[in-house]
């Protein structure tokens, strides 16, 4: 299936709610340090619920390690700053998304390190700044699934 990236995530409820996303998806979730909390934040486990145990989260301590990890997947980045709109390209199995900071984005440098093709945005009406992180996740997750025909879906 795909991956899911979370580099440096904050917030434990969203990081929660995507480890739900994760579970009933098929999709892994790879969570790059540091973390802003710790896995067993209360707010985290009340987010994901039970879902934990039904999803495959793994803990890096930089991306290149994690991007070592997945044998070097092609990457998409999803930010405000991307240029292609989250539609636009094909995807494959073994894709990866990767998500940054709530508060601050993908460093710059890691944008750059992409091809432009592959730094993603979401459309949003004109002054808008950003949508949760969580809800990103999940769009582009579900778009991404549904180019492939929702493979191993009830």
């Amino acid at each position: 299936m795909f991956s899911v990236i979370l580099f440096e995530p904050e917030i434990p409820p969203n990081t929660g709610n995507i480890i739900r996303l994760c579970a009933n998806t098929g999709v892994a979730l790879h969570l790059v340090g540091p973390l802003g909390f710790d896995l067993d934040d209360k707010k985290l486990r009340r987010a994901g619920l039970d879902y934990r145990e039904f999803a495959d989260v793994n803990t890096h301590e930089s991306l290149q390690q994690c991007l070592h990890a997945l044998n070097n997947p092609r990457v998409f980045a999803l930010s405000t700053r991307g240029t292609t709109r989250h539609d636009e390209p094909a995807y494959s199995e073994g894709d990866a998304f990767l998500f940054g900071p709530e508060t601050r984005g993908l460093p710059q440098a890691v944008l750059d390190a992409l091809p432009a093709e592959q730094r993603l945005r979401l459309p949003m009406r004109a002054g808008s700044r950003s949508l949760n992180l969580s809800n990103t996740a999940a769009i582009v997750v579900y778009e991404a699934w549904r180019q492939l025909a929702f493979t191993n879906s009830v």
